[in-house]
């Protein structure tokens, strides 16, 4: 068994993800990541993950990496297999992998495989991930009561944000708000936290698509922090849960978005 804390990171091979794994290898942890990349072509890309696995290295720390789809119930299981393989631990988990709609499409049109394809990714697979280490967790606590143990899901300011183009991420990242009062309420007595990263407008591939957009509304004042977000921004976050600063805010939303969640007049 490993001597040292070890985080799963799941769509850690790239954006905010990556930015969570590299912030959690320099603050102690080994790592094992999850991605499930493409090429331009459409076939399965190993090179994203990969890449991050050898920086994660670069830092000291152990790091695994393995392809899996975490809508899949499968891939979830070998994911925690290989964890328990080479680690014999796990003290965090960290629900980071998502997906935006193919296509945007307003909300009188959308279409079930989009919503399916979104909720599946986005909201099925966090729930029953976080299910099946937080058994795991329960067991570890009792085995090792000194030891520190915590979940932390990455959300949206659209879980609170109206966009008719992609209602089905929305509702997504919203249930995402609901399943981290869950578990947190549920896992409160083993002393195991659970926490929401709300990120903002973060500089990542799926937002460089609709870069001029949201530049034009950063440069009106959309954001009192007059700047995009970055992967490392979320990252401290989750940094400062994984260190144990947070402990006693269990359930709680972390907004880390420039202070677009004022309400302003």
């Amino acid at each position: 068994m490993a001597d040292k804390p070890v985080a799963i990171v799941t769509g850690a091979s790239r954006g905010i993800g990556r930015g969570i794994g590299l912030e959690l290898a320099n603050l102690g942890f080994d790592i094992v990541i999850s991605h499930y990349d493409f090429d331009k072509d459409g076939k399965p890309d190993e090179a994203p993950g990969q890449k991050t696995q050898s920086d994660i290295k670069a830092t000291g720390a152990e790091c695994e990496t393995i392809r899996a789809d975490v809508s899949n119930a499968a891939d979830r299981t070998k994911l925690i297999d290989l964890t328990k393989e080479k680690f014999g631990r796990c003290d965090m988990l960290c629900n980071n992998a998502g997906v935006a709609p193919s296509k945007r499409l307003d909300i009188l049109e959308a279409t079930e495989q989009s919503y399916d394809r979104v909720m599946n990714i986005n909201l099925k697979g966090p729930y029953f991930l976080t299910q099946a280490v937080a058994n795991w967790m329960v067991e570890q606590k009792k085995q090792f009561p000194d030891r520190n143990y915590r979940i932390c899901n990455t959300s949206s300011m659209s879980a609170y944000t109206s966009s008719p183009a992609r209602g089905e991420y929305c509702l997504s990242k919203a249930g995402i708000s609901m399943m981290t009062m869950l578990y947190a309420d549920r896992l409160a007595e083993f002393g195991i936290g659970v926490f929401e990263i709300r990120p903002g407008i973060i500089m990542t591939d799926m937002t460089s698509v609709v870069k001029g957009k949201y530049d034009k509304l950063i440069g009106e004042g959309l954001l009192p922090t007059k700047r995009w977000g970055y992967p490392e921004d979320i990252a401290k976050a989750v940094g400062a849960i994984a260190e144990g600063r947070l402990d006693y805010s269990t359930g709680q939303v972390i907004n880390v978005d420039g202070g677009f969640h004022f309400r302003r007049l």
